[in-house]
């Protein structure tokens, strides 16, 4: 993995853009949930939104999602870049596994919507909407301050 040194400017800026589209499409898609709920199932505008998040997931948040982990991953296979001790890079570890267990809540809910299902109301999805915001400060401030780093 030494051989990607040369590249590490660039797999971080490549992992940091993938993570911007990633939590842009995460903010997104439980909003469009919200004004899904508010229209009335089988009609034209729960099919426009059954295409929009549709489009989203698949076009947008997961690719980044898959674009996010593979710059990491190389990112942390370069040796000297993680200090695989730190507490802060686990805590970050954590955030990031809450975001894809994140995203895969929010394609079953998508599934739910496709399928007419109104699984929950309206406050749940605007609730929801919070989750990705925690998740990306814990992981920024993880990133950047690296608390408990000594």
């Amino acid at each position: 993995m030494m051989a990607l040194l040369p590249w590490l400017n660039w797999l971080k800026a490549f992992h940091v853009m993938s993570f911007i589209a990633w939590m842009a499409a995460t903010f997104y898609l439980p909003r469009l949930y919200v004004y899904h709920c508010q229209t009335a199932v089988g009609s034209p505008e729960s099919a426009r939104f059954k295409v929009m998040e549709r489009k989203l997931l698949r076009g947008i948040m997961t690719p980044a999602a898959i674009g996010t982990l593979i710059f990491g991953g190389l990112l942390a296979g370069i040796p000297g870049v993680i200090d695989w001790h730190a507490p802060w890079w686990w805590a970050k570890l954590a955030g990031v596994a809450g975001l894809f267990a994140f995203h895969g809540a929010c394609a079953r809910w998508r599934r739910d919507f496709e399928a007419d299902r109104r699984v929950h109301p309206e406050r749940f999805y605007r609730i929801a909407n919070e989750v990705p915001t925690l998740l990306m400060a814990l992981i920024v401030i993880m990133i950047i301050v690296r608390p408990w780093s000594g």
